[in-house]
């Protein structure tokens, strides 16, 4: 059985010009971080906001939704700058975790051979079936379809987490069966439902339309 979020009424949706589901949480409108805040407090998200999208302000940390999710769907853009200079994870480096626990990443990857820490990958655990990576300094997507591990009476694990992901509306990751938080995990109540966390890994990079629904599946 799927255990419920804990969460408050859904915001209004944001007037955009990408359709919403109607029982779309919008996390992220273009406006303000009213339903984010810093990692592991209380304390309001320090990143800015401008234009319509929210940037990393390096050094203020990964923020997380105030809402929690079990099974979702996520919908998130992002925007990476041009790094020419770095290399590696040095370029245009961040992640969208679900839960706190497993994280998408997010990279400069653009013509790469990528692999499980690259854009696209579950980091350290899984590569992308194929590299679906725009240039820098164009927006790009992801929608994940996310189904939490299933843990019985005892607090046994007895099911995987599922991921599938969408990146710039190409499969890359179909149903991937994910056997352990990918690191940097924000607890380990691995059973109880988490936050979508934003990771502030020092690069400016910018996020707009952030959207959930919480499912069952």
């Amino acid at each position: 059985m799927c255990i419920k979020c804990e969460c408050s009424s859904p915001t209004p949706l944001y007037k955009g010009s990408e359709p919403i589901p109607a029982d779309a949480i919008v996390l992220f409108d273009g406006k303000d971080l009213s339903n984010w805040v810093k990692r592991g407090s209380d304390d309001p998200a320090e990143w800015k906001v401008q234009n319509g999208y929210m940037e990393v302000v390096p050094g203020t940390g990964d923020i997380v939704s105030k809402q929690k999710f079990y099974d979702c769907q996520l919908h998130v853009e992002f925007w990476l700058p041009l790094m020419a200079d770095a290399r590696g994870q040095a370029r245009a480096n961040s992640g969208v975790y679900l839960q706190g626990r497993y994280e998408v990443q997010v990279l400069d990857s653009y013509g790469l051979d990528s692999r499980d820490d690259d854009c696209g990958g579950i980091y350290k655990l899984v590569a992308p079936m194929v590299n679906a990576c725009r240039p820098p300094e164009h927006w790009q997507t992801y929608d994940i379809l996310f189904r939490a591990p299933r843990f019985n009476e005892h607090g046994v694990k007895i099911e995987a987490a599922r991921i599938s992901v969408l990146h710039n509306g190409v499969w890359i990751h179909n149903n991937v069966e994910i056997h352990q938080p990918t690191g940097g995990e924000i607890d380990h109540n691995y059973a109880e439902p988490g936050p979508i966390l934003l990771q502030d890994h020092g690069d400016p990079i910018r996020y707009r339309n952030v959207w959930v629904r919480s499912l069952c599946l």
